[in-house]
C-alpha cells in the first residue's frame, strides 16, 4: 500500500517511460530553432520598409474601384460586387466546383479499383482459405507481384505534387481544364488506393472465408463481403479529399487553367487588389461550402460505421 503523501512522488518516479516520445519532443522543440539557422531566416527582413510600403498600397487599392475618391456608397458597391460577379467570378467559382468534382469523381473510381489488388488478404492466389492451401510457386509469386506493383504504383501516383503533375501536363496536352482534372485525378488516386486497400485489409475476415469454404470466387466474395461493408469507409475518405481538391483547383489556377487561382494570379499582375480580394473572397466561400458538405457527409457515415 502506497502511503498517500507519497503517492504523487511515487507514480511520477515510476511513470512510463517511453525514449521514442522524448526524442520526439526534443526534436519538435529544436526544429524551429534549426529551421530559423538554416534558413537564414531575419525579424528585419519581415519589418523591411520596402514590406511596409507594399502592405499600404495594398490596403489603400482594396477599396472597389468606383468608390476610390468619393465617399462609401453601399449602392455603388453592391453594383460593383453583382457586376463583377457576373463576369468573371461566377463563371471562375462554377469552373473551379467543376475541376474538383471531375477529379474526385476519376480518383474514387480508379482508387477503387486499384485498392483491391493492393489488399494483401484479397492479392493471393487462394485468399481466405487456410494457410498452407494449395498455392503454386508460380501463382504465388504471380499474386504476390500483382500485389507489389499496384502498392508500388499507388505511392508512385500519391508521391508527385498536384501542382508538378499539373504543370507537366501542361506541356504535353496544352492549356484548359484536363491538366488541372488529370493532375488532382492522378495524385488523389494514388491516396485512395491506398486507404482503400488498408479499409479492406481491416475488415473482419469471417464474411469472406465462409463465402470462399462455400466455394464463392474472387469476385464474388468482392462484391458481396468486401465492397459493401467498405463502401461507408471510403465514401468518408473520398469527401475529405474532394476538400482537398476544391482548394487545390483554385491554386492549379495560377498555372493558366481558367479556375478562381487563374483570375487571382491576373488580379495580382494588374494591381488590382480590390477584384484579389473579392476572388480570394469567393475561393474562401466555396472551400467553406466543400468543408460543410464533407461534414454533413462524414457525420451521416461515421453514423452508419457505429
Amino acid at each position: 500500500m502506497i502511503p498517500h503523501k507519497e503517492s504523487f512522488e511515487y507514480l511520477h518516479t515510476h511513470r512510463p517511460r517511453s525514449r521514442f516520445l522524448q526524442i520526439s519532443l526534443t526534436l519538435a522543440l529544436l526544429g524551429p530553432a534549426i529551421s530559423w539557422w538554416i534558413g537564414n531566416f531575419s525579424w528585419s527582413d519581415l519589418t523591411h520598409q520596402r514590406r511596409i510600403d507594399n502592405l499600404r498600397r495594398f490596403l489603400d487599392n482594396i477599396r472597389p474601384h468606383p468608390l476610390r475618391h468619393q465617399d462609401w456608397d453601399w449602392s455603388i458597391a453592391w453594383k460593383w460586387v453583382l457586376d463583377f460577379l457576373t463576369e468573371p467570378g461566377l463563371n471562375a467559382t462554377l469552373s473551379t466546383l467543376a475541376i474538383s468534382i471531375l477529379a474526385i469523381s476519376f480518383a474514387a473510381l480508379w482508387g477503387t479499383i486499384l485498392a483491391l489488388p493492393a489488399a494483401k488478404t484479397l492479392t493471393r492466389a487462394s485468399p481466405f482459405l487456410p494457410a498452407g492451401g494449395s498455392e503454386g510457386r508460380w501463382r504465388h509469386g504471380a499474386w504476390n507481384g500483382l500485389y507489389l506493383l499496384t502498392r508500388f504504383s499507388l505511392a508512385l501516383l500519391r508521391s508527385v505534387p498536384e501542382y508538378i503533375l499539373a504543370f507537366l501536363l501542361l506541356a504535353m496536352i496544352g492549356p484548359g481544364a484536363w491538366p488541372a482534372i488529370l493532375a488532382l485525378a492522378i495524385h488523389n488516386t494514388g491516396i485512395l488506393g491506398r486507404l482503400g486497400a488498408e479499409t479492406i485489409e481491416n475488415l473482419p475476415p469471417e464474411p469472406m472465408a465462409s463465402l470462399r469454404a462455400l466455394g464463392a470466387r474472387r469476385s464474388t466474395i468482392i462484391t458481396s463481403a468486401i465492397l459493401p461493408p467498405a463502401l461507408s469507409r471510403l465514401i468518408l475518405y473520398f469527401s475529405v479529399r474532394w476538400e482537398t481538391c476544391v482548394r487545390e483547383a483554385t491554386v492549379l489556377g495560377m498555372l493558366g487553367i481558367t479556375s478562381l487561382g487563374f483570375w487571382i494570379s491576373e488580379a495580382r499582375a494588374h494591381g488590382q487588389y480590390d477584384r484579389l480580394l473579392l476572388l480570394v473572397s469567393l475561393g474562401s466561400l466555396l472551400v467553406l461550402l466543400g468543408d460543410l458538405v464533407s461534414a454533413l457527409v462524414r457525420s451521416r457515415m461515421r453514423q452508419d460505421l457505429r
